[in-house]
């Protein structure tokens, strides 16, 4: 876990920082999934800088171990990087949000892409190769961390299937006209572009209808086409933007923090919970859910907030506290308090649970339900006050003698 920093409150630093479990590395801080996107990220990054770096060349010299075994032309080698970087920035965002099919995708391309600096082997290419080597044992470590599948809406797929429908059918009707068109017939290349471009509406001209027959024909591309890409957008862009904009209000999605590990989950918040998000902010990652929009709005932006209901164990799984370090549970409705503890204990039933009792009388009643430890605020408050005052030490001192719950049974 680590060492506490100075001055840091018993309680705390019991509940966070247990003295038997402090390992000398916490490897998985290194190794764990947010490593992984990373790693990926970095990998998508060195190859578009080593893409640009080919293309630079007039035409790239093949010298590398695999020209023995694979013959291809240079422009393969020279684009290669370019496009394996598009590819994979789309891989990476899928990982940062956990999903299956993007883990699958990198598995296959982050190896594969070491095809392309194996052509090439200038100097250069050295960091992709570094990069890459440093991906695929993390990815293939890490298979586990990245088990979302892709969840579409009707419409979202519709959309989806609507757009390879108008591809497919454009590409075949161009190639059955082919003879009805500027030039030589087209080939089913020829046919894909002709499709592509005219649904772009670029329209290079290269290749242009000369019967009413393939200009109907080119026309219902254009108005199949257009219409099947302003849904699609609309279907599969619209909800990001939601998301975004949901996220500068302080509403953050499930999808967000899939990939949290070893945080802390705040339940609710109460006064007691601005000085805990003090203290703990710099020192792990953070969750708090709150059903209060306007307390969520208010928070730091820098926080982890979920608007969502503390006691319910479906919000409790999307916060993660599976994975989590501890909870801890601080608003100023007991009875709210007690739910969200057995939530939490119902998700997690391992995960250390702190509860903040704002009525001494119902300390039992989270202990009863699995709180691991219980802390009243005003007991403490009112045990400082009297031995400071008593003693005439300092506040540092005095706390260390604290009872964080019994008033007048605390150890003298």
């Amino acid at each position: 876990m680590g060492t506490p920093p100075d001055g840091q409150e018993p309680a705390l630093e019991e509940v966070f920082y247990p003295a038997e479990q402090v390992p000398f590395v916490e490897w998985g801080a290194f190794s764990g999934g947010k490593s992984t996107v990373l790693a990926t990220g970095v990998v998508t990054l060195v190859s578009f800088l080593t893409g640009l770096s080919h293309l630079s060349q007039a035409t790239p010299t093949l010298d590398g171990p695999l020209t023995v075994v694979l013959a291809v032309p240079p422009a393969v080698a020279q684009f290669g990087g370019v496009l394996f970087a598009f590819v994979l920035g789309i891989v990476t965002v899928g990982l940062q949000r956990r999903k299956r099919i993007a883990w699958r995708a990198a598995v296959v391309l982050v190896p594969a892409l070491a095809a392309v600096p194996l052509l090439t082997l200038q100097t250069t290419d050295v960091p992709l190769l570094a990069a890459i080597a440093l991906a695929v044992p993390l990815l293939v470590r890490n298979r586990d961390r990245f088990d979302q599948s892709v969840d579409l809406s009707p419409l979202q797929l519709a959309s989806l299937l609507s757009i390879v429908g108008v591809v497919v059918y454009g590409t075949v009707g161009a190639y059955g006209l082919r003879d009805q068109f500027t030039g030589e017939p087209l080939s089913w290349a020829d046919a894909f572009y002709f499709v592509m471009v005219t649904i772009a509406t670029v329209g290079y001209g290269d290749f242009t209808p000369t019967t009413p027959e393939a200009k109907l024909f080119s026309l219902s591309i254009i108005l199949f086409g257009t219409g099947a890409f302003t849904v699609a957008v609309g279907a599969l862009v619209g909800p990001l933007i939601e998301s975004r904009m949901a996220n500068a209000f302080g509403i953050m999605t499930a999808s967000e923090l899939t990939l949290l590990d070893d945080h802390v989950v705040v339940l609710g918040y109460g006064d007691v919970t601005d000085s805990l998000l003090d203290e703990l902010t710099d020192e792990t990652d953070l969750v708090v859910v709150t059903d209060d929009a306007d307390v969520a709005a208010s928070l730091d932006e820098d926080l982890n907030v979920l608007t969502e209901d503390p006691t319910d164990e479906t919000v409790l799984s999307d916060a993660r506290v599976d994975a989590a370090r501890g909870v801890v549970v601080g608003s100023d409705d007991d009875a709210r308090d007690v739910l969200a503890v057995l939530a939490a204990k119902r998700v997690n039933p391992e995960v250390r649970v702190v509860a903040a009792a704002t009525e001494e009388k119902h300390v039992e009643k989270f202990e009863s339900v699995g709180a691991d430890e219980v802390i009243n605020p005003r007991t403490i408050g009112g045990q400082l006050l009297g031995r400071s005052v008593l003693d005439e030490a300092t506040t540092e001192s005095v706390v260390e003698g604290l009872d964080p719950v019994a008033g007048d049974d605390a150890p003298d």
